[in-house]
């Protein structure tokens, strides 16, 4: 019986001492391993950057860096919603409104805001019925159109590509005769979309958005000084610049991102 005891007894002993080892092994793993394994950078993001922020954010994340969540929209809607109070760590605009706009608020760190890439504004139609068009003053926008015809692009008050294609269409005189065909979308991808399904016959878009979609060609290319250049500036935004959203933000204009911006049709700068 004392035998049995004692040997209940080493085996209690022994259960103890090894959990006793476990934790402190636990304890001793670098803080860095955990840290990464739990925090998410979170990007609001404008929704022509879709396609190359997920493609950025993969191979940011493969490199065992902290996981990355994105909201893509308009930049307008993304400003509104930080000024609500919705969370973010750093945000992409497409246009330099909206990042002023934040920054009057107070929401984004102004010394930290950088301009890497641009884009170009386009004019596509449906694929089948793509033919070429010469944009230029005086041009006869009616007969472009027709008699119902409507070109898709964002809001004009307040979505960057729709704000960019009123400067356009204005700076070439055009505006008050295409002002009531205009189709405004709450983003440009919901533009392109309109034009993809064969709703209108024309979308202002960007350069970006036209080459990823599969039934829409570019006819023309808005000429450069017809509206201020096509800017995306990023910022960190104050209170969530964390370690680890300042990495991603480094990490967005890397040589790395960079290629990837490329491949999308980007301007890189």
């Amino acid at each position: 019986m004392m035998k049995f005891v004692q040997h209940r007894r080493g085996m209690v002993l022994g259960l103890i001492l090894a959990s006793t080892f476990a934790i402190s092994a636990r304890a001793e793993q670098p803080a860095a391993n955990t840290a990464g394994a739990t925090s998410t950078v979170t990007t609001f993001a404008a929704a022509s950057l879709t396609n190359a922020f997920q493609d950025i954010g993969k191979a940011f994340e493969a490199k065992g860096k902290p996981a990355v969540r994105f909201s893509f929209a308009a930049s307008s809607a993304l400003a509104k919603q930080m000024e609500a109070g919705a969370p973010a760590s750093i945000f992409a605009s497409a246009d330099l409104k909206w990042m002023d706009y934040t920054d009057s608020k107070g929401l984004t760190l102004k010394d930290t805001r950088v301009v890497p890439i641009g884009n170009a504004l386009v004019l596509v139609a449906p694929a089948d019925k793509a033919k070429p068009v010469t944009i230029a003053k005086g041009m006869d926008i009616g007969a472009l159109l027709g008699p119902n015809g409507r070109i898709a692009t964002g809001l004009t008050d307040s979505v960057p590509v729709g704000i960019y294609a009123k400067t356009a269409f204005t700076s070439l005189g055009l505006w008050d005769k295409v002002a009531p065909r205009i189709v405004g979308a709450e983003s440009v991808r919901a533009a392109l979309a309109l034009v993809e399904r064969g709703e209108v016959p024309y979308g202002v878009v960007y350069a970006t958005d036209a080459a990823i979609a599969k039934n829409v060609k570019v006819v023309a290319v808005f000429p450069a000084d017809s509206h201020p250049p096509v800017e995306y500036p990023f910022a960190l935004v104050k209170g969530q610049d964390t370690p680890a959203a300042k990495e991603f933000f480094a990490f967005l204009t890397s040589p790395e991102a960079k290629e990837i911006y490329k491949k999308y049709g980007f301007t890189v700068r």
